[in-house]
């Protein structure tokens, strides 16, 4: 898989995640402890993202 598809993949997870947080927050009978774990995966997608993509400008420089 190339570098740029799996970018594509993790910002398309990362997507899903954001709308079931959203989702999750507009029942008031969501849990919490649910809620922060997809907020937690979130965040690590967003940090594997950031990393691929630090690293992909380096190599293109």
């Amino acid at each position: 898989m190339s570098m740029q598809s799996h970018l594509a993949e993790l910002e398309k997870k990362h997507k899903a995640l954001e709308d079931e947080i959203v989702e999750a927050l507009t029942h008031p009978a969501s849990d919490d402890l649910q809620i922060a774990e997809l907020k937690r995966r979130k965040l690590i997608l967003k940090d594997e993202i950031s990393r691929l993509r630090q690293m992909q400008s380096t190599t293109l420089h």
